[in-house]
């Protein structure tokens, strides 16, 4: 049987940058082994298989693999399935549209946003699931450096100091001195399975950020490592932004209102990615965040299964 597919870019609006992404449309009849041996044969970093939804007011299910395992959210997958599914179900128009989708994800049910322009790459924007919160663990900074390949001194900056935080997945947020320590990491992925902890049944991958860019408008600069995930970096990590809006206000203390924040990743792998974040802080915490960014289809096909 025949499956139709294509592959966004996601977290961009160029073809060839951002985090590539597969999205299997009709995939209710695949069990759990087909869709991970999919995902395996993709061999991105994630696979997004949409499904039939659940709830009669919800627009679809998804299910969400990377080549070696199921995710129960990710950020790059939902934004790219809601473009997809927009795309798919408004087709071609002459005029922008802008709709509202609820996917349901393992996490939950998520809320979705999206923009369709003519000429222009799609948009989508999805409130958080799960707000972030702080995960306990103490961290040997030493170890860390030793993982990251860098020095002591360039672990931390300011106020910020490793922290394992999650709203939906778990990280080790990992701040560095500079844009320039962020670019030497060489990452050793045994080293880090050795001091990572564990958290909703994986280890958790480290989120390594600082403050700037090498985009001016980027206000901060990060880069994703992890076990496990079949991939040893990530061009964009949305679930990984979830997660570092709780670190960023913990540490930061953003006054009551709205803070667009703006996160590049990817920039060392070639595929530049710009992942917006937008939190409401009232009372002094998060009421409300937001992930959101583009996507662009890169292909289209037919998958024989």
């Amino acid at each position: 049987m025949a499956l139709s597919y294509a592959i966004y870019d996601v977290f961009t609006d160029r073809q060839l940058e951002g985090n590539p992404l597969a999205v299997v449309f009709g995939a209710d009849w695949l069990d759990d082994g087909a869709m991970q041996a999919i995902a395996q044969e993709f061999n991105l970093s994630e696979t997004v298989f949409i499904r039939r939804p659940g709830g009669a007011a919800h627009t679809a299910k998804l299910r969400i693999f990377t080549p070696s395992q199921e995710l129960p959210f990710a950020g790059h997958p939902t934004v790219g399935a809601a473009v997809a599914i927009a795309e798919a179900q408004q087709g071609a128009t002459e005029e922008g549209i802008d709709l509202v989708q609820v996917l349901e994800e393992k996490v939950g049910p998520v809320r979705c946003a999206v923009r369709l322009k003519p000429g222009q790459a799609s948009f989508a924007e999805f409130d958080l699931p799960r707000k972030s919160v702080r995960l306990d663990a103490r961290f040997d900074r030493q170890a860390i450096a030793d993982a990251l390949s860098l020095k002591l001194s360039q672990i931390g900056f300011e106020n910020h100091v490793p922290s394992f935080w999650s709203a939906g997945a778990p990280f080790v947020m990992v701040p560095v001195h500079d844009v320039a320590a962020a670019a030497a990491i060489e990452f050793d992925s045994l080293r880090w399975e050795q001091l990572t902890p564990m958290a909703e049944g994986r280890l958790a991958a480290a989120y390594v950020y600082c403050r700037g860019g090498v985009n001016h408008t980027a206000r901060f600069h990060a880069r994703k490592f992890g076990p496990g995930a079949g991939n040893l970096e990530d061009a964009a990590t949305g679930s990984a932004v979830a997660a570092l809006s709780g670190a960023i206000h913990y540490f930061d203390q953003f006054v009551d209102g709205h803070h667009p924040v703006l996160v590049e990743q990817g920039v060392e792998m070639g595929r530049p990615s710009f992942i917006h974040l937008h939190l409401d802080i009232a009372g002094g915490e998060i009421s409300n965040a937001r992930i959101g960014g583009h996507a662009v289809k890169i292909a289209a096909g037919e998958l024989y299964v």
